[in-house]
């Protein structure tokens, strides 16, 4: 079993989940600030999925070449890489219809929780700890990751019949997704789990095809698909960055972390850009998930 990412690396074995736990963060937080461009430019999110699952590929070829195509294939490792590209990419398929159902900023702060299911799935199960540094980084990046997206207008759980329980199911999906992640970095090799995790994306098209109106309107300029792709690759990059940052860390530091950090290089890159400000709430969030954000990048 090859692990590429062990290779003539100058960085401690000790700190080598921080500088992949880092580059996530900066390629998550850099496609994040972008992300929403190609449905404003008349390209479908469903379609976007596609172009996604099809930036998977080269990542995906360029680690198996490094690896000497050595893929683990036992029963498990297959149960492993599936169950962890299926619970990535469905949970996808699911938001694409909860955002038709519900207001997506009630929806998005109860998915960005998803990092609670890993650490308590990590905590009882693979027996993880951190240092108190750690488990309070953790807590502020919990309580920080719903105020990015939160707005209390019209918050009501009684209007939420349909997009709830779906929010819900979204957060788990990840949330195990994640946990999984780690624990099959114990038993196979990471570009091995990224090469399934490919594999699952892609058997997912037809539904992303399935539920895309075409009687809408589509650009296919280069301004549709091909800047799709562009801005996509870098969460195709992101996530096999995860993948090695769960191989090398703990669950229970990784998750808060990627997941708290991304979303705020994505809102300093609005500001920035756009120039943004913003508001009360968002701003506790950023203040809370800078502070997490150094707690544990310093956690054993």
């Amino acid at each position: 079993m090859t692990d590429v990412a062990n290779a003539s690396s100058p960085v401690p074995a000790s700190r080598r989940w921080l500088m992949f736990a880092f580059l996530t963060v900066a390629l998550w937080g850099v496609w994040g600030a972008f992300a929403g461009i190609s449905a404003q430019r008349g390209f479908p999110e469903t379609l976007v999925y596609c172009v996604w699952a099809l930036t998977m590929i080269l990542p995906a070829v360029i680690v198996m070449h490094r690896a000497k195509w050595r893929l683990d294939r036992d029963p498990k490792s297959i149960l492993y890489g599936l169950l962890i590209g299926l619970t990535g990419a469905g949970g996808q398929m699911v938001l694409f219809y909860a955002v038709t159902t519900g207001p997506a900023y009630l929806i998005f702060p109860i998915i960005s929780l998803s990092p609670l299911i890993t650490i308590l799935m990590s905590l009882v199960l693979l027996k993880e700890r951190t240092s108190r540094l750690g488990a309070l980084g953790a807590v502020l990046a919990l309580i920080a990751l719903p105020l990015f997206d939160f707005s209390p207008q019209g918050f009501s759980f009684a209007q939420g019949g349909t997009w709830f329980p779906l929010a819900l199911i979204i957060m788990a999906c990840w949330g195990v997704q994640a946990y999984f992640m780690k624990l099959a970095n114990n038993r196979m090799s990471a570009e091995s789990i990224f090469f399934y995790m490919m594999l699952s994306g892609l058997l997912l098209v037809p539904v992303a095809l399935a539920m895309t109106d075409f009687s809408k309107p589509i650009n296919w300029g280069p301004d549709g698909p091909w800047l799709a792709a562009g801005i996509q690759i870098l969460n195709a990059i992101g996530a096999l960055a995860l993948v090695y940052a769960f191989r090398h860390g703990k669950a229970i530091v990784v998750a808060p972390l990627t997941n708290a950090g991304a979303p705020l290089v994505t809102a300093v890159i609005a500001l920035l850009i756009a120039g943004v400000v913003p508001g009360d709430l968002k701003m506790i969030g950023l203040a809370l998930a800078f502070v997490a954000a150094a707690l544990l990048a310093s956690a054993p």
